[in-house]
């Protein structure tokens, strides 16, 4: 038979050639780079030449507030512009969100570095060594600034905010542990009266303690009632920020100390009130800031006085706000100046409170402090020994059975084996 061959298949001129691969950009939304700061800076070059040209050429637009604004939304228009063509469209929303928030923070702090340094400008003339040292008793408007100061004003403040401290915090803190652990039907009521409290004007205070105390009951204006026309306006802010703090408490710490026997004032003392410690701190320097800055209440129940007065009960007392109020209306620069000095002044005192109140509530939340780092070397230290010497007891008392039990039985009828002398115990301490 003829073997018959298949046609032989044609070989391919040429191999087909791989698909290219598609390189694409990885998009990182948190991420930085030359490209994005370039982008910024030429963005806003760009929006500063085009609303130059039209705010102030083309267009009957004046003032510096509203060339600000034109030139931020020409900023964000054409940023934009520039990350869709870089990034794509699925970029837009991340960056102008992330340019907006930075620039809101920005703008907080260029705020605020404008005010302090406008006030530091305007009093630092008046920085001098006899402003903290002697009173206005003897100095008139246009006496020169060697002469005279708020030391008075100092005083008056720190004794009426040390006051409204003592009465407003554990009020404060107190009603948040109402709220927080106890609860029941009053919760609603009290939060109903805590939240109008929170929007009550600071004059509304000083009248109801001028009425119910002044002129009701006869008391004399003083500094413990100005001291309790605060407490009146620091209520409301402690309680509050102390709520939000001991709700932010996990609720398996107390948990863990119910399950543990612990009773519920055990509970607040030991779990939570620790664990909210730095968050409680803050609420009450919060609450000092809006006291040691109010003047309407101090004006109606405390007076004002040119000379100093420690005496919280009797005779008017000056605080810092109420000189600044006074003495900046004066037309005299050197009154001005020395008001911008008394403001300088409560600015420094706010600072270092809040320092004060960092330092006495530790560190941020799950974080342990110094004293609490210390603390817990120490009991882990004890521990070890604890388990050391637990493990001592343990290796010694096999080895005191032992011979006891290689001692020979003695035979039925027979003679008691002689007695054996007990093998040497080595000193665990030795090894």
């Amino acid at each position: 038979m003829s073997q018959t061959s298949s046609p032989a298949i044609p070989a391919a001129v040429g191999a087909a050639k791989p698909a290219p691969k598609l390189t694409r950009t990885r998009f990182r939304p948190g991420g930085t780079a030359r490209a994005d700061v370039g982008a910024l800076v030429g963005s806003a070059a760009a929006a500063l030449a085009l609303v130059w040209i039209l705010y102030t050429r083309l267009l009957p637009f004046s003032g510096l507030v509203g060339f600000v604004i034109c030139w931020y939304a020409a900023f964000l228009l054409l940023y934009a512009v520039i990350v869709v063509h870089e990034h794509g469209r699925l970029a837009v929303t991340d960056r102008l969100a992330s340019v907006v928030v930075h620039s809101a923070g920005v703008f907080v702090v260029g705020v605020l570095a404008l005010i302090l340094g406008y006030t530091v400008y305007r009093g630092i003339t008046a920085i001098r060594w006899n402003f903290f040292t002697q009173s206005m008793a003897e100095t008139g408007p246009l006496d020169p600034l060697t002469s005279g100061g708020a030391v008075h004003a100092i005083v008056g403040s720190l004794l009426q905010l040390g006051m409204a401290v003592t009465v407003s915090v554990p009020l404060g803190i107190a009603t948040a542990l109402f709220l927080v652990e106890v609860g029941g039907r009053l919760a609603r009521p009290v939060r109903l009266i805590i939240d109008t409290m929170s929007a009550l004007p600071s004059v509304v205070a000083g009248l109801f303690i001028l009425a119910a105390l002044i002129l009701s009951l006869g008391f004399n204006k003083s500094g413990l009632a100005a001291a309790l026309a605060i407490s009146v306006m620091m209520v409301p802010i402690v309680t509050r920020a102390s709520e939000v703090v001991l709700r932010l408490v996990p609720g398996g710490l107390r948990e863990a100390a119910y399950a543990l026997g612990a009773t519920q004032w055990n509970v607040v003392w030991r779990v939570v009130l620790p664990t909210a410690r730095s968050g409680l701190a803050t609420g009450v320097v919060l609450a000092m800031a809006r006291g040691i800055g109010e003047t309407a209440p101090v004006l109606l129940t405390a007076g004002f006085a040119r000379e100093m007065n420690t005496d919280v009960l009797n005779g008017p007392m000056t605080s810092l706000p109420l000189y600044i109020y006074t003495y900046v209306k004066y037309p005299q620069p050197n009154m001005i100046a020395r008001a911008y000095a008394a403001a300088l002044t409560l600015a420094v005192v706010v600072l270092v409170l809040f320092l004060i109140a960092r330092i006495l509530g530790g560190s941020a939340p799950g974080q342990l402090g110094r004293r609490q780092r210390r603390k817990v070397a120490a009991e882990e230290v004890r521990a070890r020994r604890m388990q050391a010497s637990a493990n001592r007891g343990r290796v010694a008392a096999p080895l005191a059975q032992v011979p006891m039990a290689l001692a020979p039985v003695p035979a039925p009828g027979g003679p008691a084996p002689a007695p054996v002398a007990p093998a040497p115990q080595p000193d665990p301490q030795e090894g």
